[in-house]
């Protein structure tokens, strides 16, 4: 019984192409990859509570995939599966910013890096380094102000693009870096825009739509 499992993985191809000490060299290296990448580069600003979760279980996901296909005689179309079903993965809480889809790409790479066998391990090593190297330098947390966007509903329309970032920067007593208009609607003579603000106290909340209309009525009352 013992003997007719090693003779059946034989048949099937998959000890030919496993070898204990490579995937575990290969394992420590994407575990020692996504410590630094999460517990050290991603952690350094504040982010979703729920991101070093799906990082690590995306990254140690896709390692185990990758393993595991490489390991016997799977058919490319398993291969071209997997890139399909790795490209149904969204992003879909608005508290996911650009930077989470950045470091899920990050998580990814490093899987596949470390993820292939019989590869040469200083080639996976130098490829896995310098894209946590570049991260680092990137995503340096002194390289730009953080900013925070605020959704609002302003009760007109505007001839320009101008007077509405006028008319934001009045309402809140702070010119804004950007005003991104959303939507006009005519019916209603309402305009939905998104203005992005630099963030001064990142424990602050950021200030909402009801507040921004009790401010806008006693606007209009004065």
């Amino acid at each position: 019984m013992h003997t007719a499992i090693p003779v059946l993985l034989a048949a099937k191809g998959i000890t030919d192409h496993i070898a204990p000490v490579d995937l575990m060299t290969r394992g420590a290296l994407d575990v020692v990859a996504v410590m630094i990448l999460v517990g050290g580069l991603y952690r350094r600003r504040s982010s979703a509570p729920g991101m070093p979760l799906v990082l690590t279980a995306l990254n140690l996901g896709l390692f185990a995939a990758m393993s595991t296909i490489s390991a016997g005689k799977f058919p490319a179309g398993v291969g071209f599966g997997l890139f399909g079903i790795l490209s149904l993965v969204r992003l879909r809480s608005a508290a996911f910013t650009l930077r989470d889809v950045a470091y899920t790409f990050v998580a990814l790479v490093v899987a596949l890096c470390t993820g292939l066998p019989q590869r040469q391990n200083w080639l996976a090593i130098a490829l896995v380094a310098a894209v946590l190297v570049a991260v680092l330098l990137v995503d340096a947390p002194g390289t730009d102000t953080p900013t925070r966007t605020v959704k609002l509903t302003l009760d007109r329309i505007y001839p320009t693009p101008d007077l509405i970032a006028q008319d934001v920067a009045l309402r809140f007593g702070q010119a804004p870096v950007s005003v991104v208009v959303d939507e006009v609607d005519y019916v209603r003579e309402t305009t939905r825009v998104s203005a992005r603000y630099p963030v001064t106290d990142p424990a602050a909340p950021a200030p909402t739509e009801p507040d921004l209309a009790v401010a806008a009525d006693a606007e209009r009352a004065l």
